[in-house]
C-alpha cells in the first residue's frame, strides 16, 4: 500500500468515525432523519480525498449507523451520492476544488432523494414522494455542506493543509 493509499484510508476511517460520533445530532423529519455533520463531512471527505474514499467513508458510516440503530436505510443515498458528487467536481475543477464542498446538496438532496424515493422507499414497503423527501434532504445537506465549506476554507487559510498534507486547496 502506498503512502498516498495509507493516508487516505486514514482520513476516511476518521471521517466515518466523526460521522458516527456526531450522529446523535440528528433531526427526524417524515420517514428520514436530517444530519447536517454527515454532510460536512461529505464535503470535506469529497474535497480532500476524492469520490472513493469519500463514498467509501459515507457507506461505512451509513452502515454503522444502521447497525448501532442511529440510522435508517435512507442513509445510504442520503450520503453516498453527495460524497461521490463532491470527489467528482473536485477532481475536475482541480483549481476550484475548495468550491466542490458546495455540491453535495446536488448528490444528496437530488440525486439522493430520487434513488430514495423511487428505488429505496418501494424496496423496503415505505411510501415517500419527492416533494416530502427532496426538501428534507435538502434541510440537512445544505448547511451541512455550507459547514464543510467554511471548515475548509478556514483550514485552508491557516495553511493547515499546506503544513499537515503538503498541499493547499485554492
Amino acid at each position: 500500500m502506498t503512502k498516498t493509499a495509507l493516508r487516505n484510508l486514514i482520513l476516511a476511517a476518521l471521517f466515518a468515525a466523526m460521522a458516527v460520533l456526531l450522529s446523535g445530532l440528528s433531526i427526524p423529519v417524515g420517514p428520514t432523519r436530517c444530519f447536517p455533520f454527515q454532510h460536512a463531512i461529505n464535503a470535506i471527505a469529497g474535497v480532500l480525498l476524492g469520490p472513493w474514499w469519500a463514498g467509501g467513508a459515507a457507506l461505512t458510516t451509513s452502515i454503522i449507523r444502521n447497525a448501532l440503530g442511529t440510522g435508517t436505510l435512507f442513509a445510504f443515498p442520503g450520503s453516498i451520492p453527495g460524497a461521490l458528487v463532491v470527489g467528482i467536481t473536485a477532481k475536475v475543477f482541480k483549481d476550484k476544488k475548495l468550491y466542490a464542498a458546495l455540491t453535495e446538496p446536488v448528490g444528496t438532496g437530488i440525486i439522493g432523494a430520487i434513488l430514495s424515493v423511487y428505488i429505496l422507499a418501494p424496496s423496503i414497503g415505505k411510501e415517500a414522494t419527492l416533494w416530502l423527501v427532496m426538501p428534507a434532504f435538502l434541510l440537512s445537506s445544505v448547511p451541512g455542506s455550507l459547514l464543510g465549506f467554511a471548515l475548509l476554507v478556514a483550514l485552508d487559510r491557516t495553511r493547515w493543509f499546506q503544513k499537515n498534507i503538503g498541499k493547499t486547496l485554492t
